[in-house]
């Protein structure tokens, strides 16, 4: 019998050390590095190699020329949310391998019973849990309404005794809550470790694609909002979505990352409720709500998140500094990309702002990254630091550039339309963006070329 090796992996990024190293020299994360026994892994992975790929019906997989590749029509199934179904670009697709994370207590396990027991309408369905007993699970499913849907439910993290499981039934939707609590009992690695987590999601994602099953997967998040684990689980799996919200609020967004099946950094918002999950079916309307009338600093953005658009209302305090640095803090915006603005404003705009405090947030919870929310966050800091209203029926689109010009954005027809339909008077977008551009009739678009042609249009 071989004697056993111990090796150090690290549980971030897969980095593997023959001593205990107190920080990883690939990803630089301190106190990552874990031990494992390598005689027992080397054997799996040969195992594993070793079998040859089958289709559904049994037969081997060979090599086929393109023009003898027979493709057939997409099928997609629906869900009762349709926030949901638009971030998956339409529905669930058979066969598909779907990552769900977010941080604890979030609401994946609810969000996935609630579509565990809608999705037992069109097909078997098995909820397979590593962290909750069946009674405990029966009790969740009750409070959400789902408790009659006829799913299976199978507390279980031993994976030979899941995937007997999965050949037994034949289901066809299986739910893994969650994937670091899964175990193969061959590896003598702890649960939860890289080595357990790539074994795992390796053999769920054989079972998805030779027996047209759709399979998601719970995901655990790090303290620094990654799905924990190598970061081959994301590129194995054919969906990631991760699940975001502060947990002092009662709104969630579902936001796609990866999709072979439909388009990325799409979002799907829902509201967190005693029942369940209650999808949000006018997030702009919900974001603007709460407007102060007559405050100053506020400016509203028409954001693209995915293919939607969304009106966010940005709100900026500016106020004196009292001590030697201006302190810059923002709260879902990027924090370079508010200095970088605040310096544009100095220069290109004549506002003096190196002695103030800046402090800025996108409200609602959301977070926004495009660059055409860069003309509202300048008119947010202009407006508090002149103390001046915006008017409350007006609202900015455009990229700012380090030379002070307004650059244009796409897809501004539907920026447009979800301004006037909530009933936006005016709209001030990049000059460039109106070139071939005919009026609308429910809403005055006016053109800027640079921040303070835009300045000197709102405050004069």
């Amino acid at each position: 019998m071989p004697k056993a090796k111990t090796r150090y992996v690290c549980q971030n990024c897969g980095y593997v050390s023959a001593t205990y190293l107190g920080r990883c020299p690939n990803c630089g994360g301190w106190n990552t590095l874990v031990e494992e026994v390598e005689t027992a892994t080397v054997a799996v992975a040969h195992r594993q190699t070793a079998a040859p790929t089958t289709t559904s019906t049994g037969d081997r997989v060979r090599p086929q020329h393109m023009n003898t590749v027979s493709v057939q029509k997409e099928t997609r199934v629906k869900t009762s949310l349709d926030e949901l179904n638009r971030v998956l670009g339409g529905g669930v697709v058979p066969g598909s391998l779907i990552l769900i994370g977010g941080d604890p207590g979030i609401g994946k396990s609810t969000l996935l019973l609630q579509v565990s027991g809608q999705l037992a309408d069109h097909g078997k369905v098995l909820y397979v849990s590593g962290e909750e007993s069946a009674s405990q699970i029966k009790m969740r499913a009750d409070r959400l309404g789902v408790g009659d849907s006829g799913m299976y439910l199978y507390p279980e993290t031993d994976m030979p005794s899941i995937q007997q499981a999965i050949d037994d039934m034949h289901p066809d939707y299986v739910v893994i809550d969650s994937v670091q609590t899964m175990n193969v009992p061959d590896m003598n690695s702890a649960v939860g470790s890289v080595g357990q987590i790539r074994e795992v999601t390796a053999e769920l994602m054989r079972i998805a694609k030779t027996n047209t099953i759709t399979i998601f997967i719970v995901g655990h998040v790090t303290k620094e909002g990654a799905i924990a684990g190598p970061k081959i689980l994301e590129h194995m799996v054919d969906t990631v979505l991760y699940f975001e919200g502060d947990m002092h609020h009662t709104f969630r967004i579902l936001r796609s990352v990866k999709n072979r099946f439909g388009p990325t950094n799409e979002i799907g918002i829902f509201e967190m409720h005693q029942t369940g999950l209650e999808e949000v079916a006018n997030p702009s309307e919900l974001f603007l709500d709460e407007r102060l009338a007559g405050a100053s600093g506020s400016a509203v953005v028409v954001s693209m998140e995915g293919t939607r658009p969304i009106l966010v209302e940005i709100q900026a305090l500016m106020t004196p500094t009292q001590y030697g640095n201006a302190k810059r803090t923002s709260s879902g915006i990027d924090h370079n990309r508010v200095s970088l603005l605040i310096a544009v404003l100095e220069k290109r705009a004549n506002l003096m702002l190196q002695n103030q405090d800046a402090y800025l947030k996108a409200t609602g919870g959301v977070r926004l990254d495009e660059p055409a929310i860069d003309l509202a966050i300048a008119m947010a800091i202009a407006s508090s630091y002149r103390d001046t209203e915006i008017p409350p029926t007006d609202c900015f689109v455009g990229e700012i550039g380090l030379t002070g010009e307004v650059r244009r954005v796409n897809r501004i027809e539907d920026r447009i339309k979800e301004a006037a339909k909530l009933g936006f008077k005016r709209i001030y977008v990049p000059k460039n963006n109106l070139q071939g551009w005919t009026s609308h009739a429910k809403i005055e678009v006016v053109g800027v070329s640079s921040i303070a042609e835009a300045l000197t249009r709102v405050f004069n």
